[in-house]
């Protein structure tokens, strides 16, 4: 655990995870100055909310000059490495962290893991809940980049207690401790635009696992290659899950018939029914399978899994029902934020679909999304920055697959969108806003794009 009395830290990024870390920063005596390319009248609300604290404060831009005296330049997930500032942050040896690496150089418990390109924030939910049907909620601590920075508690944890974090991409690129389970559920193409490389993207998820220890344990969704081809990477024991039977020499988890089951490479061990699964799709079925196979490493019994997974309709703005209306049942799925995503959205209906899509592309390839569309998508409507992108991939797909490509509107924003929407639907169909884009063209983050698109579809008359 690092002695922070009388570094100097300063911390680019005010959001969520820059707030905590100061916090905690701060409590334990380092000298911290908050950084963030916003202006002060941008931040005013912040600097209310920390006006507490002995910090200071460097807005609007990032000097170079921040970097005398300090000790330690902490990142926040949402700021790009190639920043000038942190670049020769780099060249003069300072140390670069994060609130994530601070919290596992300082957690007294132990850590589950939990990375992947789409499905994290469900499987860390599910292993939430089924870690505190075994050990009591006040034994558990379930954050990470799923919305609670965990250093904002690390001092009430105990270490009989057990953490489970969502970690992204952008906090791992910067991590050098490992969780002592450690889960990657897939990695495909995504946040391309931030790493630039699938190969730099994968280096930064591989990370979780190449950390750990000979003690530690690795689990891999194994018909996904991108996860799967960590398993030599893995210094621990590995284990896996996927729809399909591990091989004899392996171990993990699986749906025989209707049933979870875990195979230990030589024997089967039921866990609980399929149809206590509430959630749509057969991604989520990977995800409930992702989440046994971390609680049995976590020696959670069957029965509390089952628990875990009851009357658990999945979580906010990822498939989320929002309403019926004049017979046309309306989903949020604003976590989509990649075209993987949202094939995966589109892949759990088998109604009439009229797609919303759109917001900002992050450099990923549309082809196979745009296959699926004009397969399975009655109506299309686009919106947003990446509208142009959609629609000549649609048009692409629809040439070389020779199928008639979906009918497409043109919207100006998602509020647009919505009111266009509730003038094309028929009795009948699935409304789906799974965008396969970003929101920063329009909004702060996801879940205020899913939360303003649940309003406006609630106001429809």
């Amino acid at each position: 655990m690092v002695n922070w009395k009388d570094h100097q830290v300063v911390i680019i990024g005010i959001g969520r995870q820059g707030i905590a870390l100061a916090k905690y920063l701060v409590a334990q005596g380092a000298r911290v100055i908050l950084n963030d390319h916003r202006e002060a009248g941008e931040m005013e609300s912040v600097r209310q909310s920390l006006s507490d604290l002995p910090v200071e404060w460097a807005l609007g831009n990032h000097p170079l000059t921040l970097l005398s005296g300090t000790d330690v330049l902490a990142v926040s997930g949402g700021v790009p490495l190639s920043l000038p500032l942190i670049q020769e942050a780099r060249k003069r040896g300072i140390l670069l962290t994060n609130d994530s690496q601070v919290f596992m150089d300082a957690v007294p418990c132990k850590v589950i893991g939990i990375t992947g390109s789409a499905g994290k924030t469900t499987t860390t939910t599910l292993a939430g809940r089924m870690a505190q049907a075994a050990f009591g909620a006040e034994h558990v601590w379930v954050g990470g980049n799923i919305g609670n920075p965990l250093i904002a508690d690390i001092d009430k944890m105990k270490d009989t207690d057990l953490a489970i974090v969502e970690f992204s991409s952008f906090q791992l690129e910067l991590m050098t401790t490992a969780p002592q389970i450690a889960a990657v559920l897939n990695i495909t193409p995504n946040h391309l635009d931030r790493h630039g490389t699938m190969e730099a993207y994968t280096a930064a998820k591989a990370r979780i696992v190449e950390y750990q220890t000979a003690a530690d344990v690795t689990v891999l969704g194994r018909e996904d290659a991108g996860a799967w081809n960590l398993a030599g990477r893995a210094p621990g024991r590995a284990t896996s899950f996927g729809m399909q039977r591990p091989p004899a020499n392996q171990s993990g988890t699986y749906l025989q018939g209707d049933t979870l089951t875990f195979w230990d490479g030589e024997n089967d061990h039921s866990l609980f029914s399929r149809q206590k699964i509430l959630l749509r799709g057969e991604h989520n079925i990977l995800n409930v399978l992702a989440a046994c196979a971390i609680a049995r490493e976590a020696g959670i019994s069957p029965a509390a899994m089952e628990a875990g997974v009851e009357h658990f309709a999945g979580v906010e703005h990822r498939l989320e029902f929002v309403r019926s209306w004049k017979g046309v049942d309306w989903y949020n799925d604003s976590i989509a934020t990649a075209p993987e995503r949202a094939i995966a959205a589109i892949n759990s209906f088998e109604e009439p679909l009229v797609l919303l899509a759109g917001g900002r592309d992050k450099d990923l390839p549309w082809a196979s999304f745009a296959g699926l569309v004009n397969r399975r998508v009655r109506q299309v409507v686009l919106f947003g920055e990446t509208a142009d992108i959609i629609q000549q991939a649609l048009s692409a797909a629809a040439k070389s697959g020779g199928c008639q490509k979906s009918s497409v509107v043109r919207c100006q924003d998602l509020e647009d969108a919505v009111i266009t929407t509730a003038k094309l639907v028929r009795p009948g169909d699935v409304v789906l806003f799974s965008p396969g884009g970003t929101s920063f063209d329009e909004f702060r983050d996801f879940a205020e794009r899913g939360e303003w698109f649940r309003k406006w579809v609630s106001e429809l008359t």
